[in-house]
């Protein structure tokens, strides 16, 4: 959809916004905000006194805050990061920065919040829209300078206040802060509900995807076969003549690296547990190591069709199969399934199971506080195998039927991925005056 424009322009003088609506004013952000107010202001109350707490984990990436945690002033006001009600927080740190998190603050308990040292506040002055403020902070050019400006070493870089106080913008008056910041409230959220639709679309095909993997490879592809009682309550009946056996009498199961090696642009794909997601491997902060550092006395190497199997965390036992794109690369924390008695492929299918993930490796991964599986519960596994020549044909169907599924998938989310752009695009354009939004009808609809 496209929007009108102001018809008075003139030259910002800033390089990157150009130009602005004539009567938009510009300005650094410290002359509109309080940075990082002072906690001067709690100091009198009470000790006792519930607050908000939010560490870096509550807060999202679309400005949602999770507010189920609340702590004793007291205990919060020395060493956490204060805000309170209207403020703007944005994360430093890489890569919550780059990521999006942050938001602005409402309904914390007592209207005080404390949070981790990660974040930068911001608190409007008179004559500046707290929204309008949150906004200018989901905009394209606060976040991609603000990236290119950080300090310090990698994986610890962080935005520096110099960069919040020195960022510049044009402002419009008051009433027109409050009439765009009105518009993109509405118009985001109505984004935000066509992302969500699709998001469910993606995760239906997922359950169908797992689903489909999971009746071939413990009931088979053929509805007539005999089938006999598998002798465990969970599964029921399998094909009478395959074999019951568990993985580690098929396989050979070792631990990748554990501590990563030194990264090297250009170096060896590191593939770690944020890598493995239902059988595909992603390339989202997929690490570069140094081949030189890899110990290769732990035989870290990963081959095609080993089998990578995360160890913990949430993601515990989810696993996905070395394609010949990764021959060579390096099994960072995880463990390594290298089959040796049966179809590879067919038995990296079989881990992505429900059965097998819901009743063996769950029963594993949440024996602690915090799910974990070790080579030996792994190897404990229960796998059902049929002849070769059964496992060659649910491989070629599962490929058949699974590529379909992931091409769907795909598309679907390459379409959410344009919805997320164009949602920061629309408030980078109205935050900078790019669009006039004064006389926009906000109930028009966002076009897909």
């Amino acid at each position: 959809m496209s929007y009108p424009v102001y018809e008075e322009m003139q030259d910002s003088g800033v390089e990157w916004l150009k130009d602005t609506p004539r009567h938009w004013n510009v300005q650094r952000l410290k002359f509109s905000c309080q940075i990082n107010p002072p906690k001067s202001e709690v100091v009198l109350l009470s000790s006792q006194l519930s607050v908000s707490f939010l560490p870096m984990e509550k807060v999202g990436t679309e400005g949602e805050l999770e507010l189920d945690t609340t702590r004793p002033l007291e205990s919060v006001l020395q060493g956490f990061t204060y805000f309170r009600n209207g403020d703007v927080i944005v994360a430093k740190i890489t890569p919550c920065f780059e990521n999006g998190k942050g938001a602005l603050c409402r309904n914390l308990v007592n209207n005080i919040g404390f949070g981790s040292t990660e974040f930068h506040v911001l608190r409007s002055q008179s004559g500046y829209w707290q929204k309008f403020i949150y906004y200018i902070t989901r905009s394209h050019p606060f976040r991609s300078i603000g990236t290119a400006l950080m300090q310090g070493s990698a994986g610890q870089k962080r935005v520096q206040d110099e960069f919040i106080q020195d960022f510049t913008i044009a402002w419009p008056p008051l009433a027109e802060q409050q009439r765009i910041a009105a518009f993109l409230d509405t118009k985001t959220a109505e984004i935000d509900e066509l992302i969500a639709l699709k998001e469910q679309q993606v995760a239906l095909l997922q359950r169908k995807r797992m689903a489909l993997i999971s009746r071939a490879v413990t009931k088979g592809l053929d509805p007539h076969t005999p089938m006999r009682d598998s002798g465990i309550d969970w599964l029921g009946e399998v094909p009478e003549e395959w074999k019951s056996i568990c993985l580690k009498y098929l396989a050979h199961i070792k631990y990748g690296l554990g501590q990563p090696p030194a990264q090297l642009d250009g170096g060896l794909p590191l593939l770690r547990a944020t890598n493995i997601y239902r059988g595909n491997i992603t390339t989202d902060d997929l690490m570069l190591v140094d081949p030189d550092e890899v110990p290769h006395t732990r035989d870290p190497i990963l081959r095609t069709n080993d089998i990578i199997v995360v160890r913990s965390g949430v993601y515990t036992g989810d696993s996905a199969i070395i394609s010949p794109e990764y021959d060579g690369a390096v099994a960072g924390y995880d463990m390594v399934v290298r089959v040796k008695k049966a179809n590879a492929r067919y038995v990296a299918y079989s881990l992505l199971s429900i059965p097998l993930l819901e009743n063996q490796i769950n029963v594993f991964r949440m024996r602690a506080a915090q799910p974990h599986l070790n080579a030996e519960e792994l190897g404990n596994c229960i796998l059902f195998i049929p002849s070769h020549k059964i496992q060659n044909e649910i491989v070629d169907y599962l490929d058949h039927e699974t590529a379909h599924i992931d091409s769907l998938v795909a598309t679907i989310q390459e379409q959410v991925a344009k919805l997320r752009t164009y949602r920061q695009a629309l408030i980078t354009a109205a935050v900078t005056g790019k669009i006039d939004v004064r006389s926009v009808d906000i109930s028009d609809p966002v076009e897909e």
